[in-house]
C-alpha cells in the first residue's frame, strides 16, 4: 500500500506511467486519456512496454479534451544481473529510437514463441495465434499469453497464470534479451527525453541509486502502488538528496478498482513542473 504524501486536497494531480492497448493496457491510448480526463487529472503519461504506437492517438485526445499528454514508454533493461525498469517520458524525438522499439518488439514475439512452446511440454496448449490475437497489434507480452491460458480454461486468473507457469523460475517462464541499463539510458536521452527509474521499490537503496545516477538516471519514481510508505519516504529523500527529479504514477493497465486505479497514487503537478525544469536544463 502507497504512501500519498499531505499535500492538500485541492492540489491538482497528474499520472506519469500507464498503460493502453498499445502494449498490455485494457483500453486504446485515446481512451486512456479520456478516462484520465474523467479522473480530473491534469496531465497523463503514456508509457507503453517497448512502443510509442499510441502516443500520437493519445497527444491528439488530449489536445481535444485540454489534458496535458506527456509521451513515452517503458523499457526493461538490466544493471548486471539486476533487472530495472525504465521509463522514458518526455519523447521528443521518436523516430531516434522507433528502431531500437521495433527490434525490442520483434524479441518479444520471438519470446512469445518459446513461451507457448514450453506451456505445450506442460501440456497447456495455446496457439501463438491466440496469443497475438490477445495482443491486438500491441507489444507483446506475459498478460497476453495469460488471457488465452484463461480463455482456453487452463488457468483461473492472471494471477494464477503466473504463479504456476508464466512466473520467473517456473516452467514456462522464459527470461527476457538483456539491455543494458546505461545503454536504456542513452535510447532515452537520444528520444530528448528523460529516464526515470520505475517502481524500485525497495530495491531503490542510496547505492543503486547512486550508480544509476552516475550513468544518466534523470529521476525516480517515489509513487507507485507498489510502493510501502516506507518506500515512498525513502526514495522521496534520497531523489532530494541525489538531485534526481521525483515522479510518480499508477502503472495503470485498466483496473476499475483498488490501488491501481488511474490518478490514485495523487502525485502532484510541482513534480511535473520540476520534470519540464529539467529538461530545459538538460537541453541548455
Amino acid at each position: 500500500m502507497s504512501d500519498r504524501g499531505t499535500e492538500p486536497l485541492d492540489e491538482r494531480h497528474v499520472d506519469l506511467h500507464a498503460h493502453s492497448t498499445a502494449s498490455d493496457g485494457a483500453v486504446s491510448p485515446a481512451e486512456l486519456v479520456e478516462a484520465a480526463s474523467r479522473a480530473r487529472l491534469q496531465a497523463i503519461a503514456i508509457t507503453d512496454h517497448d512502443t510509442v504506437a499510441g502516443n500520437d492517438e493519445a497527444f491528439a485526445t488530449g489536445a481535444g479534451l485540454g489534458i496535458r499528454v506527456v509521451r513515452g514508454c517503458e523499457l526493461s533493461a538490466y544493471h548486471g544481473d539486476f533487472e530495472v525498469h525504465l521509463l522514458a517520458l518526455h519523447i521528443r524525438f521518436a523516430d531516434a529510437i522507433r528502431p531500437s522499439l521495433e527490434g525490442f518488439q520483434r524479441e518479444r514475439v520471438d519470446r512469445g514463441h518459446a513461451i507457448v512452446e514450453r506451456l505445450a511440454i506442460a501440456g497447456v496448449p495455446v496457439s501463438i495465434e491466440d496469443v497475438l490475437a490477445e495482443a491486438a497489434g500491441g507489444a507483446l507480452g506475459r498478460p497476453h499469453i495469460a488471457r488465452a491460458m484463461i480463455r482456453a480454461g487452463h488457468v483461473a486468473d492472471h494471477r494464477d497464470a503466473f504463479d504456476r507457469y508464466l512466473g520467473a523460475g517456473k516452467c514456462a517462464y522464459v527470461p527476457k534479451p538483456r539491455l543494458d541499463v546505461g545503454d536504456a539510458i542513452g535510447l532515452a536521452h537520444s528520444a530528448g527525453a528523460l529516464a526515470v527509474w520505475a517502481h524500485p521499490g525497495r530495491d531503490g537503496t542510496r547505492e543503486r541509486l547512486a550508480r544509476l545516477a552516475a550513468l544518466g538516471l534523470d529521476g525516480v519514481e517515489v509513487r507507485h502502488p507498489g510502493h510501502t510508505p516506507a518506500d515512498t519516504q525513502r526514495l522521496g529523500r534520497l531523489a532530494s538528496e541525489l538531485d534526481l527529479v521525483p515522479s510518480g504514477g499508477s502503472d495503470w493497465h485498466g483496473a476499475t478498482e483498488g490501488y491501481r486505479t488511474l490518478g490514485n497514487m495523487h502525485v502532484p503537478e510541482a513534480w511535473l513542473d520540476l520534470q519540464d525544469v529539467r529538461l530545459v536544463t538538460r537541453v541548455s
